[in-house]
């Protein structure tokens, strides 16, 4: 006499892809020539990838925002890019 004895799961196994991390909402939120408040908040990065000019200031997580209220204006100097904010409104 043989047994042909078959063991089966008793539980599914659970999705292994569900493991996604939430969205940090990066990137420029204030573009150039748009009018901010003191406080708002200009560029949410990860590191300097663009540093702060005038009237503008630097959160430790490399957020950069307004001090002043003004007009948002992105800048190159010596192969960096900067955003300031001036409280008129600058034409090139």
């Amino acid at each position: 006499m043989t047994f042909d004895l078959q063991l089966f799961a008793t539980k599914k196994r659970g999705d292994q892809n569900k493991k996604d991390s939430n969205p940090k909402y990066l990137g420029i939120k204030a573009h150039e020539g748009n009018k901010i408040s003191a406080g708002s908040i200009i560029v949410r990065q990860r590191g300097t990838k663009i540093h702060p000019g005038e009237n503008v200031g630097m959160g430790r997580d490399f957020t950069i925002y307004s001090k002043v209220d003004g007009y948002v204006k992105f800048e190159t100097k010596n192969n960096r890019k900067f955003v300031s904010v001036y409280e008129t409104e600058r034409v090139n």
